[in-house]
């Protein structure tokens, strides 16, 4: 049975990995050169002529994210190695805010989150006794809620500092959206698996894993090298392959590219949602007047995904000679002025990877629900960095736009659905599913999408 996967981003490597160890003869299709997708390594340079690699994105894990660590671990990358393990906490330069301290790490949760709440600086006690009643209740709820509440809404009764050191952070990070705007019920998703559910390989659930090496190299890479060595007979990694047309032939797929066609049994389309919208509906229109009911799964699924919005993230990378942060993460605090603090969070790449000498010295500050032109928030990250870190010496290295980097997700939102139409599955964040735009989002529409390939395609209608 021939499988063709769509784009080589993290969802993309995930299904080919699982559908590849279930026997399926796998042909994966990238449009680039370049494995990852939006989660990729990118050359770069410092000002003092030394090459470097930085991401496209600062990206961060959580020990939460099983089915990725997982899938790491089974294409040889050990997690223990490539990612740095924190505990939960989100201190800011002057040293307050939400910090797990050391006697209470190798607690179970949720009570390493409660005790950071408990020792959390510059914090009140009501503060600190507001957030656990609220964590309790969601608990007792079932981390569910009405679909139409925002996060702010959610969290009407916590006190502002909290609103503003721990949940506005965690909601800007995890959903890319800010309080006031983002869904609630995503939101406690997050938080019920983040502070009370299972860690992977004995780390907290709560930890925060920042990479020790480019994205690349952190999964992609290794996935397309484990596909070559235990599946070469069995799998092609088709780089600078272009598929541009989608349309049904004999009970399976055929995929056109510039100069070629092949048919399939079955697909698994893992590119962006606008990029896959744009294929169904070209699908949807090249079939023949006989098959109508395709033709309508087709274009439902296309207007659902093209009615997704987008916010978009956008990474500053700076550098100085020496550059050194008290912490390889630090928060960053807003000001009444949102448009003069722009970034929430700033890492220290020399930390994170001290063997690397290139990375001595580079910081990467991170927007996210970024609005603005890339030099004008260059240049605002660069005077937040003087104000806040007091580093006035740092020199611009790059600075990283995407502005579609994940969708909005706000509440009641309706997203695309896993099953597209007989024999065609859809792969990526966006996809249905209770995690907003994640690495952990887009692995696990990955695997689900392979799983779901011995599903007769009767039952996919």
């Amino acid at each position: 049975m021939k499988l063709a996967i769509v784009g080589a981003g993290w969802a993309g490597m995930a299904a080919a990995v699982e559908a590849a160890g279930a026997g399926w003869d796998v042909t994966l299709f990238e449009a680039t050169r370049t494995l990852g997708g939006r989660a990729r390594a990118l050359p770069a340079q410092r000002p003092d002529g030394v090459a470097l690699t930085l991401d496209n994105g600062q990206h961060i894990l959580i020990g939460a994210y099983a089915e990725t660590l997982a899938l790491m671990q089974r294409v040889g990358v050990s997690p223990s190695e490539a990612l740095l393990c924190l505990p939960l906490a989100l201190p800011y330069p002057d040293g307050t805010g939400l910090q797990t301290p050391r006697w209470a790490t190798r607690w179970p949760a949720p009570l390493d989150a409660v005790a950071a709440i408990a020792t959390a600086r510059g914090w009140r006690w009501a503060d600190r006794w507001a957030l656990v009643r609220a964590s309790l209740a969601w608990q007792r709820a079932g981390f569910s809620c009405a679909p139409h509440l925002t996060v702010d809404r959610l969290c009407a009764g916590l006190p502002q500092r909290v609103m503003d050191e721990l949940i506005e952070p965690l909601c800007v990070s995890a959903l890319n959206l800010p309080a006031a705007q983002a869904s609630a019920q995503v939101f406690l998703c997050v938080m019920r698996d983040a502070l009370f559910g299972a860690g992977y390989g004995g780390w907290a659930a709560s930890s925060l894993l920042l990479p020790r090496t480019d994205l690349s190299a952190l999964l992609p890479n290794a996935a397309a090298q484990w596909l070559r060595t235990h599946h070469n007979a069995s799998t092609r990694l088709r780089l600078g392959a272009r598929v541009l047309g989608l349309r049904p032939q004999a009970g399976g797929w055929q995929l056109q590219g510039s100069g070629w066609t092949e048919r399939f049994d079955r697909v698994v389309w893992a590119t962006a949602a606008s990029p896959a919208a744009q294929a169904m509906r070209q699908a949807a229109h090249g079939t023949p007047t006989e098959t109508s009911v395709l033709d309508e799964a087709l274009n439902s699924w296309a207007n659902t995904a093209e009615a997704l919005n987008f916010t978009a993230i956008t990474t500053v990378y700076a550098w100085a000679p020496g550059v050194r942060l008290s912490s390889p993460m630090l928060a960053l605090r807003a000001t009444p002025n949102a448009h003069a603090a722009p970034a929430q969070f700033v890492f220290d790449r020399g930390q994170l990877n001290p063997q690397d000498a290139s990375a001595q010295g580079v910081l990467a500050f991170v927007i996210s629900a970024s609005e603005g032109e890339r030099d004008e928030l260059q240049a605002r990250v660069l005077q937040q960095a003087a104000q806040q870190l007091g580093l006035h010496q740092l020199q611009a290295l790059q600075t990283v736009v995407d502005k579609r980097a994940t969708f909005a997700c706000t509440p009641g939102l309706q997203r695309p659905s896993q099953a597209i139409a007989p024999g065609l599955w859809a792969a990526g964040d966006y996809v249905d599913g209770p995690y907003p735009a994640t690495l952990e989002g887009a692995v696990r529409s990955g695997l689900a999408a392979a799983r779901a390939l011995e599903t007769p395609p009767s039952s996919q209608r």
